[in-house]
């Protein structure tokens, strides 16, 4: 389906009040544990298997009105991974970290620096920040903006938060790679996949898609290195996948 395609569908779904719902769930893994489990929890790679942290359940969201205007509402959105409520924090994930505040920056040169005074993206409790000026500012600010000042004015107080948010880590940090871990490698999780999770038809249908890629334009040497790399997830579909690209 197109994207024009799923738009129009979700449209007319939520016009005729079949407003579609999505579950949160979320899965915890206690900081102690993190430390000695098996493989990298800040691996964004992996995934946590459900019987070691089964999936608890939040809440539903439910889209029931569509947008009345699609440029301020949705080409104006800024999401970002550092919108963070007292008592959440990023995890060690270095892909997270460097969102954190990388988002911000392509929000800032796509919609502004005050791209957060946008109603779309305008918080619903006030935002008590050091920002001042820039273009587009539309919102006043009183003086002085500035901690510590000697106006009396805005003051941190570390007493009303808790400290979400903070990690330490063992060891020195270093630009490194992560240390490996009894499990850390490429290849495991994806022999799962195939062999665990799906039956039959699903793993026919992987091998279908895998030769038709491989069989646009890719050749030798490259074509044996990508059976090769197959091969290490699983033997037995490496093999179909050799058989799928060989010609006749």
């Amino acid at each position: 389906m197109t994207e024009s395609t799923n738009r129009r569908d979700l449209f007319s779904s939520i016009k005729r009040s079949n407003f579609p719902r999505w579950t949160l769930k979320m899965q915890i893994m206690p900081f102690e544990e993190a430390k000695t489990y098996r493989f990298n929890p800040s691996d964004l790679t992996k995934v946590w298997p459900h019987q070691d942290y089964p999936l608890i359940e939040l809440g539903k969201l439910t889209l029931d009105r569509d947008v009345t205007d699609f440029h301020t509402e949705i080409e104006q959105a800024a999401f970002e991974p550092n919108n963070l409520v007292p008592g959440i924090g990023l995890s060690p994930d270095k892909m997270l970290l460097a969102r954190g505040f990388s988002y911000s920056d392509a929000h800032r040169a796509r919609l502004g620096v005050n791209y957060k005074q946008i109603p779309v993206n305008r918080p619903k409790s006030a935002l008590h920040s050091y920002s001042k000026g820039g273009a587009m500012r539309v919102q006043n600010v009183s003086d002085p903006v500035y901690a510590p000042n000697s106006c009396g004015g805005s003051r941190a107080d570390p007493a009303r938060t808790d400290e979400a948010g903070l990690w330490y880590a063992d060891g020195n940090i270093v630009r490194k790679a992560y240390t490996l871990r009894v499990e850390d490698d490429d290849f495991g999780q994806a022999r799962t996949l195939v062999r665990r999770v799906l039956d039959d038809p699903p793993r026919a249908r992987l091998v279908s898609n895998i030769v038709r890629h491989l069989e646009d334009g890719v050749s030798e040497p490259a074509l044996a290195r990508a059976v090769d790399y197959w091969c290490r997830v699983d033997k037995d579909l490496g093999e179909r996948i050799a058989a799928g690209t060989k010609k006749p």
